[in-house]
């Protein structure tokens, strides 16, 4: 059951508990969406330019992977970290064709995997740490907030796609 509230979260400080609290609700109207879909589902592709879900579910996993090295170790991903994420994070023909044939539990212990060292990483963290202002390499300032309200941000916007392509898959059986 979803939970329609964003509330603090015993272990975390108060503004990282909200953040888990949206993190993880982000989470759970994601997966709740994806009840039910087969193999075939998740390896549909609509075009020759567009993602398939199970694709898009990967993509979500390798923006949180890489988000927690960015804030946790103050560094991008290194090249090892680039060949097992890399096709994730940019998407197109060659994801289609890496996540092709997995289950749905696969792409959800991936995602739960990842999940679990996000939480590691929040629990040893505190309030000041959110807002610590770092710089990219163009002298433009971000903070940790920021980093990670943006990983909700993506998960939501391919959500979106996910059901646009569930919303085609759908009308394909039906005809």
């Amino acid at each position: 059951m979803i939970d329609y509230r964003i509330r603090y979260i015993s272990g975390y400080t108060a503004k990282i508990g909200d953040l888990v609290s949206m993190l993880e609700h982000t989470r759970a109207v994601t997966l709740s969406g994806l009840q039910g879909l087969s193999k075939e589902d998740l390896d549909y592709v609509l075009d020759e330019s567009s993602n398939t879900i199970g694709s898009l579910l990967m993509h979500i996993a390798s923006i949180e992977f890489v988000h927690q090295i960015i804030t946790a170790e103050d560094r991008d991903i290194n090249e090892e970290e680039r060949r097992e994420w890399g096709t994730a994070l940019e998407l197109g023909n060659q994801a289609r064709e890496k996540f092709r044939g997995y289950s749905l539990d696969y792409y959800f212990n991936r995602l739960a995997s990842i999940r679990d060292n996000t939480l590691t990483l929040l629990k040893t963290q505190d309030d000041q740490w959110l807002t610590e202002t770092k710089n990219w390499e163009n002298g433009l300032p971000y903070n940790h907030y920021w980093m990670w309200f943006h990983v909700m941000e993506d998960e939501i916007n391919h959500r979106g796609q996910i059901r646009m392509i569930k919303r085609l898959l759908e009308n394909r059986k039906v005809k």
